[in-house]
């Protein structure tokens, strides 16, 4: 394929089992690139040594690369504040981390993206409140001291706009980058999460934002914009996402990061197919926008 951007997919978002995900990556969908959250029904972050080094061994056979690690660094409960509607009763995405243990989890996210040669590690900024704003300057202090740490060792920290989490929306994540001024602090756009707390995302909150500090962006549709608990995913290309646009926007604005497959949907029955559909779409989007030939 080529494009100016780093077309990639979640590799768990294909199947759990991890060599299966990349050839399906790389052979099928011919993709140069993958992003890692989690592989053989573990957090990434949950991986022993010999784990870590057949994860290596399976990219070079496959000649793929590592966008950046998808870790939940910061996806819990702020302390001291009202229980989030949104908190979880059991892990996420094998994920199962306390609030105390966040140190530990960005220490080992920059020594995983070390080991996978990559430059970027995913974040959140706590599961949402009804009202934020007692705690919001706590928050963007304490993403600002972990953004300046992972910058010491050459790491950046790509918050994602998370429907479920305080920075939601295009609108939310210009306010937080605003306020967490940091190089090594930049934004994971996700035009359906925003879609998923009632945003038009594009054009409505990809224009708030500051396009040099877009990092990454996830792809994935919903068939309806609403505000609801759980949004109603669909295939990429068959929502109410204007995808082209936003595809033509990112080149317009000369952005060149990845642009990540996050199916979620699961219409087709499987992991592994309803991510091959949604493909399909994305594919054709980004030819339409001019951004893959």
């Amino acid at each position: 394929m080529n494009s100016r951007f780093r077309i990639t997919v979640i590799t768990d978002e294909l199947g759990q089992d991890f060599g299966r995900a990349c050839e399906v990556a790389s052979r099928e969908f011919g993709m140069d690139w993958v992003e890692l959250r989690g592989m053989w029904n573990k957090n990434i972050l949950k991986l022993d040594a010999t784990e870590v080094a057949e994860a290596r061994r399976i990219l070079e056979k496959y000649k793929l690369r590592v966008t950046d690690i998808a870790s939940p660094l910061f996806k819990v409960d702020w302390p001291g504040a009202p229980k989030s509607k949104f908190s979880p009763t059991g892990a996420q995405f094998n994920a199962d981390f306390t609030y105390d243990q966040q140190g530990e989890v960005l220490e080992r996210s920059i020594a995983l993206a070390k080991a996978f040669h990559t430059d970027r590690v995913r974040c959140f900024d706590f599961w949402r409140l009804e009202d934020p704003a007692p705690y919001r300057a706590a928050m963007n202090a304490r993403l600002l001291e972990a953004a300046n740490m992972a910058g010491k060792q050459g790491i950046i920290l790509i918050i994602e706009n998370e429907f479920a989490c305080n920075t939601a929306t295009g609108a939310e994540a210009a306010q937080t980058l605003a306020a967490v001024q940091s190089p090594s602090f930049m934004l994971n756009w996700d035009p359906g999460n925003a879609a998923g707390r009632g945003e038009t995302p594009y054009p409505g909150g990809y224009n708030l934002l500051p396009k040099d500090r877009i990092g990454h962006c996830h792809c994935k549709d919903i068939a309806k914009i609403t505000d609801a608990k759980e949004p109603p995913w669909a295939a990429m290309g068959r929502g109410a996402i204007d995808w082209v646009g936003q595809f033509t926007a990112l080149k317009r604005e000369g952005y060149h990061y990845a642009v990540s497959l996050e199916t979620h949907w699961r219409g087709a029955g499987t992991p592994e197919e309803s991510s091959r559909q949604s493909w399909a779409g994305m594919k054709e989007q980004l030819r339409k926008a001019g951004a893959l030939t």
